[in-house]
């Protein structure tokens, strides 16, 4: 058996939020409670300011930014790892002269549920 690997493709990305990313889910092999995408933050770019009812986790990989959540500011930067909260209104702000490059992960309830119920079938009796 070997890795499934999915590749981030720069030609492959798309415009959401203000920013481009590529979503990584749904994947077929991958049986996951949550859903993922890359996303990256051209120069002095902003995403766009929302809230939305899942549990959101970026994972800052390259460069630096600002997240701002409910009118408070934070630096943002590699390495650096940002949970948001459902209902936490917030967007990406990169100010600076370089792209800015993070890993998103978000989940809610019902993601949780299906992914419980789906494993609850294949498990034997």
């Amino acid at each position: 058996m070997s890795a499934e690997i999915v590749h981030l493709e720069p030609g492959n990305l798309r415009h959401e939020y203000g920013l481009d990313t590529q979503r990584l889910q749904p994947w077929a092999v991958l049986n996951a409670p949550f859903e993922s995408s890359w996303a990256l933050a051209r120069p002095r770019t902003r995403s766009m300011l929302h809230s939305h009812h899942e549990h959101e986790i970026f994972i800052a990989i390259r460069g630096s930014a600002v997240i701002e959540c409910d009118g408070k500011r934070a630096s943002f930067r590699a390495g650096d790892i940002a949970f948001l909260r459902p209902g936490l209104e917030h967007r990406l702000l990169n100010d600076g002269d370089e792209e800015f490059m993070f890993y998103s992960v978000w989940w809610d309830e019902e993601m949780a549920e299906k992914f419980i119920a789906r494993n609850r079938e294949e498990v034997p009796a």
